[in-house]
């Protein structure tokens, strides 16, 4: 009869270390992988709570602010500080979001002239970032004054913007601006404070 070697399945010092080798590797991999994945989520939830909080970001349709703004700028709101005169902001108007100008807060009082010259309070606004001034759509009863906790807004492009000149629109309530608009983001090219 012959007899059969017997063949061991251990393994040798060398293949046990590979093995070892391995496995530590693999457990620094998803240690590694997953502070990496937990990182990113709390920056990104960092980064949600930031932009719904403190400085939404935007993104401009139309052409009803050029030449200040121009169709599809990034732009960055600040929730905090108050709205004056001149500002840019950002507000909600029948689920669609707005950007224009702030002409008058409440109590004062606006008229605009047949060739579209603002005046505010009896006296005429220096406007440089109008480029063409137009009486444009208006239905509201001049001299208008703004009513409590309103702000009067007007687009830039005076001849195609709806603004609080139109009934439409009109004056817009203090708890439905976002923000006012401070950064231009993209594009890279016009990066910079908007004004």
């Amino acid at each position: 009869m012959i007899e059969k070697e017997k063949k061991t399945d251990l393994p040798t010092a060398e293949q046990f270390e590979a093995e070892l080798k391995r496995l530590r590797y693999r457990e620094r991999f998803i240690k590694t992988l997953w502070n990496t994945v937990s990182s990113l989520i709390v920056v990104a939830a960092i980064t949600v709570i930031i932009s719904t909080m403190l400085l939404p970001v935007l993104r401009v349709t139309g052409t009803s602010m050029t030449p200040a703004l121009q169709n599809d700028e990034i732009l960055l709101c600040n929730k905090l500080g108050d709205i004056e005169q001149g500002d840019i902001i950002a507000f909600y108007y029948n689920n669609k979001i707005l950007i224009k100008r702030v002409i008058a807060v409440s109590g004062m009082t606006v008229n605009i002239d047949q060739n579209g010259k603002i005046y505010v309070d009896g006296e005429a606004l220096d406007e440089p970032y109008v480029s063409e001034p137009a009486f444009g759509e208006c239905d509201i009863d001049l001299p208008y004054q703004v009513p409590e906790g309103r702000i009067f807004v007007l687009g830039d492009h005076r001849a195609v913007s709806i603004d609080s000149r139109s009934t439409a629109v009109g004056c817009i309530a203090e708890e439905n601006i976002i923000g006012k608009v401070v950064l231009r983001v993209l594009p890279f090219s016009r990066f910079g404070r908007v004004a």
